[in-house]
């Protein structure tokens, strides 16, 4: 098979967190999971020896590429030549941790994001993708299986679960086995995918200002939201605020839904 064959003569990097991912059917449920149809542009983020690649491109999307490995452009160069050519695949040598929607040519909300990505930079990703005016209007991750859960499973809620749903609908798609990965991880991973990507709850308040109430209450996970918040606000305004949104004023951070959180920053900034 291509991918496997591809990837016993392609030695990974451990230092940028490479795992190839060694078959067809990952990729394919990336593919269903972001709805790739003919004619959508895709940004790829690490597409290593060119096993999610090769599936887009067959579902008939035009792949714009970045990839920080330069062995790995090489060997992407030869294998889709004719997709170069023909400008369904363009390659940028470029650091993921500092994309450049210029140079890429993106429009926010007329591309998606499919991608395998390395684990340490997931956080990161998200954040760069979600929280910019470039959104794409899908995100697909192959994360780490621990955080697709924090996301979109954990009944608790996390500054990382608060951050991606303040932008979008993240749902839980699949869990992935470390052995569709060439060299396999250490954990399992899962597919995550966000929709409805969108800035619209950013009408009264911004993302720094709601980013910055969100570090301040969950700086320390054991103390209340009032305990949390109080050298900031005082303590009487946040118990008033908390109180006249219907909660108990002993709550965490952690127990707050979003849907509980937007009008709690438009009163809270109003204070």
């Amino acid at each position: 098979m291509y991918a496997r064959s591809m990837n016993e003569r392609f030695i990974h990097k451990k230092s940028l967190g490479q795992h190839f991912l060694n078959s067809d059917f990952v990729p394919e449920q990336m593919c269903r999971a972001a709805d790739v149809q003919p004619g959508d542009t895709v940004l790829e983020i690490g597409p290593g020896t060119g096993a999610l690649t090769k599936v887009l491109l067959a579902h008939g999307a035009t792949v714009v590429a970045v990839e920080a490995d330069e062995r790995a452009i090489t060997a992407l160069k030869s294998t889709f030549a004719e997709a170069i050519a023909q400008q369904k695949l363009v390659i940028h040598h470029m650091d993921a941790r500092k994309l450049d929607f210029e140079t890429l040519h993106l429009t926010a909300y007329r591309y998606k994001v499919v991608a395998n990505i390395p684990y340490y930079l997931s956080g990161l990703l998200f954040r760069q993708l979600l929280d910019t005016v470039h959104q794409p209007n899908t995100l697909v991750f192959l994360v780490q299986k621990e955080l697709a859960e924090r996301i979109a499973r954990d009944p608790k809620e996390s500054l990382l679960s608060l951050s991606v749903k303040l932008f979008g609908v993240p749902k839980y798609v699949a869990t992935i086995k470390r052995g569709h990965f060439t060299p396999p991880p250490k954990v399992d991973s899962a597919i995550i995918a966000v929709t409805s990507i969108s800035r619209d709850h950013f009408h009264i308040f911004t993302p720094e200002q709601a980013f910055s109430i969100l570090h301040e209450a969950f700086k320390s996970k054991r103390k209340q939201l009032v305990g949390n918040l109080q050298s900031r606000f005082g303590r009487e305004a946040v118990l008033t605020v908390v109180t006249s949104l219907g909660l108990p004023a002993d709550i965490r951070a952690e127990d707050i839904p979003l849907s509980t959180w937007l009008p709690l920053f438009t009163q809270l900034l109003s204070e």
